[in-house]
């Protein structure tokens, strides 16, 4: 069989080259699962973001990553690379301009605040792992926000500040002849432990990779965290690094330190990326995805924030509205500010026949329960930006629009892809405000 992946694009229906229909059952046997069932069984080398599939409620864990149909591939929101054995797919935005997926890669820059140096924009299997370099100062740092990870370590000591259980057997072993110093062992609440020896692991296997190793100090937090975990982990030894992934296959659940369970898994898909393109099982599921209408409405946060938009967020209860005037019957709107409502869609919707009854429904609520005369959708198009025509609703009145963002340009760097989506944001901002 081939080891090239077979190249796709989201929202799409791709017909199997002749030499990929051998593929035919591994790739249904990918197809099969909802995210959610892929996500709950043990498969510590497959990541999907975002992690809590219930995060806004979108119930992104009842997609599935695509659909076999024939000889087709039908995917939907869904990005990244996945595989099987020898089964590989490569997901592109349907944005991505030739191999390069520039809009990929510009959304992920801008949603975890990461820097991309000398990364590749494609979506090939190299590229997606090594991206994951760049998200770990994202994950530290929101973890560290949490405070260092504490756990009880039960410790030996052989000495004559006795503060624990006494090891008669050790003591024997080792104190006879008798020279004041006594062998116990006590349980600590202890820094060091098998979840931050791991992050100390990732951040010395980051300062040795190619390229990536100033990333731990793009700014001061990232730093400190850094510097934090190295002071944490005194017992740090680089020849225990398989032991270690292994003392941490199982992901933590203390409810407290929440957010180092994305890093734990992080970490270990970072640590394992050589394990994982040479020494895979033929059954083991593999890869890194991402959910695009997650990603669209994350990026979309990062300038409408900026023009007094909210941007409620169902899991954490922040910024929810009510429904009824008694307090009750909350909703989370994707974005809010004083004048209108608008709903991020990563979909195709450049007129009104293509808007979904329940999206266009579910608009009219939020501006009749919080008595706004502007609603609308935001979506991402391929041409200048643009507002189509509004339309105004019947009875109670109000007006709607589809707002399009031009996400796509045939630049030949990534460095003219940023300005291109720069004057993107402002351009559909202005068209916003009304400018």
């Amino acid at each position: 069989m081939s080891s090239l992946p077979i190249q796709t694009r989201d929202n799409s229906e791709w017909h199997l080259l002749e030499e990929e229909l051998c593929h035919l059952d591994t790739l249904q046997k990918l197809a099969e699962p909802t995210i959610s069932e892929l996500s709950l069984e043990d498969r510590p080398n497959l990541l999907i973001f975002p992690q809590d599939l219930d995060v806004y409620g979108d119930k992104i864990g009842d997609a599935h990553i695509f659909e076999v149909k024939g000889d087709k591939i039908a995917t939907g929101n869904i990005m990244g690379y996945i595989g099987c054995g020898s089964t590989k797919v490569s997901i592109s935005s349907r944005f991505a301009q030739n191999k390069d997926d520039y809009f990929l890669h510009y959304m992920l820059r801008k949603v975890f605040a990461v820097n991309l140096f000398d990364l590749q924009f494609n979506s090939d299997e190299e590229s997606i792992f090594d991206l994951l370099i760049y998200l770990f100062p994202a994950f530290l740092k929101r973890a560290m926000q949490q405070g260092m990870y504490r756990k009880y370590q039960t410790r030996e000591y052989n000495d004559a500040n006795v503060k624990g259980r006494i090891d008669v057997s050790r003591h024997i072993r080792q104190n006879i002849p008798f020279a004041g110093s006594i062998a116990y062992t006590t349980r600590e609440y202890a820094q060091d432990n098998h979840l931050t020896q791991l992050i100390r692991h990732t951040i010395e296997y980051i300062s040795h990779h190619r390229y990536s190793g100033n990333i731990l100090h793009n700014d001061d937090e990232t730093s400190d965290a850094v510097k934090a975990i190295c002071q944490a982990t005194g017992s740090y030894n680089h020849n225990e690094r398989q032991k270690v992934m292994n003392q941490n296959l199982r992901p933590i659940s203390h409810p407290y330190y929440g957010e180092y369970r994305p890093l734990q898994q992080l970490c270990l898909q970072i640590l394992r990326q050589e394990e994982m393109k040479y020494g895979r099982d033929d059954d083991e599921i593999y890869g890194v995805l991402f959910d695009g209408a997650w990603l669209w409405e994350e990026y979309l946060n990062t300038f409408l924030a900026d023009i007094g938009f909210e941007h409620p967020r169902n899991k954490e209860g922040i910024g929810h509205k009510s429904l009824f005037k008694d307090g009750s019957g909350w909703c989370y709107p994707d974005f809010l500010s004083p004048q209108m409502v608008l709903d991020a869609k990563y979909k195709w919707y450049d007129d009104w026949s293509k808007v979904q009854t329940k999206d266009l429904y579910q608009v009219i609520s939020y501006m009749h329960v919080l008595d706004l005369r502007k609603g609308g959708f935001i979506v991402p198009v391929d041409w200048n930006s643009m507002r189509f025509p509004s339309k105004t609703l019947k009875g109670m009145g109000g007006d709607m629009s589809i707002y399009g963002m031009n996400v796509c340009s045939n630049t030949d760097s990534f460095d003219k892809y940023v300005e291109h989506m720069r004057s993107s944001e402002n351009s559909i901002t202005n068209i916003i405000i009304g400018v």
